[in-house]
């Protein structure tokens, strides 16, 4: 099959279209025929080797990246039902990769069969992205009555959070950066679409919102915008943390929470962990329902060193998914 193999850790180049032999399921494994492969950011980490000390370890190299596939169980090892053979499926591989492949092995307890009427892509992005999100919002509790501020509007999670806030009849401000990512929030919903870039856009905005203040801030991407949207949090308001790809996280001192009488929480991590399942399920119905629909940049496989590039420069949006 072909596949994407790392040797090094280092620059996206490192990546390698190579021909390896077919892997074989083992006891209790389906093998999968696989129709999309996810992107996730956590990938340019470790395959940079700079990933390490965090919920998914460093990989033993060489390596074949790539946590979550959709696509049609071809084989099944021993001990598993036949009858899945032919069925179209979606998995997250967990901290096993492999999927970066025309091939890959899944534990058939992690599987989910696809209806369908929803596309290989969608569903990678729901596996993944989506479950955190989903992960994310059961946080938030969000409701008609909020004003939420998200940034990284038109990334993968934020583009699910646009949407999912907007369902719940919340005011919503996607921020994003220059202006056809700012159209897109436009497009998903977005009551207020912001573009970063513009260094006035704070103030913008609260002249926008008039005496309106936002209640939830949802931050992806910490840096010097997720301060200023930080600091455009209203009294009582609720900050939920998951990343910062705009540098570092916010910064925030006990004097912020009781001055402002916020509450902030980290709310990816650990806390996570105990519940994928039914943050999967729940995103996964999401998706089927129609009433989340992810935003696709995709890759053939052979160019998954341009897509870790890409989506290191910011240059994607929404999932990034690789097509064998």
């Amino acid at each position: 099959m072909k596949t994407i193999r790392l040797h090094e850790f280092g620059p996206a180049e490192n990546l390698r279209y190579e021909e390896v032999p077919d892997p074989v399921p083992a006891a209790e494994q389906v093998l999968i025929r696989v129709e999309a492969a996810g992107v996730h950011l956590v990938d340019t980490t470790l395959r940079a080797g700079t990933g390490g000390g965090g919920p998914i370890p460093l990989p033993e190299l060489p390596t074949i990246p790539g946590r979550e596939v959709a696509g049609r169980v071809e084989a099944v090892g021993p001990g598993v039902d036949e009858g899945w053979i032919g069925k179209r499926v979606v998995v997250h591989l967990g901290m096993v990769p492999g999927g970066y492949a025309e091939l890959a092995v899944a534990k058939v307890e992690s599987l989910y069969e696809l209806p369908d009427h929803v596309d290989a892509a969608q569903a990678v992005a729901a596996i993944g992205t989506g479950r955190t999100t989903a992960g994310i919002l059961s946080q938030a509790r969000l409701s008609a009555d909020d004003v939420v501020l998200v940034t990284a509007a038109a990334g993968g999670i934020g583009s699910y959070l646009v949407q999912a806030a907007r369902n719940v009849g919340a005011t919503v401000i996607g921020l994003a950066g220059g202006p056809e990512k700012v159209q897109l929030v436009r497009d998903l919903g977005a009551h207020y679409a912001v573009d970063y870039k513009n260094p006035d856009w704070p103030t913008d905005l609260k002249s926008d919102l008039g005496d309106r203040a936002i209640t939830v801030l949802l931050d992806g991407v910490g840096g010097d915008n997720g301060q200023r949207a930080f600091d455009l949090l209203g009294v009582g308001g609720r900050l939920l943390m998951f990343g910062w790809s705009g540098g570092g996280p916010i910064h925030l001192t006990t004097e912020d929470l009781m001055s402002r009488g916020l509450t902030a929480t980290w709310a990816i991590g650990p806390k996570l962990l105990p519940h994928l399942r039914p943050l999967e399920s729940t995103a996964l119905e999401e998706t089927s329902s129609g009433r989340w629909q992810a935003v696709i940049t995709t890759f053939p496989l052979a160019e998954a060193a341009k897509a870790h590039h890409a989506l290191e420069t910011r240059a994607t949006t929404g999932k990034v998914v690789l097509l064998p």
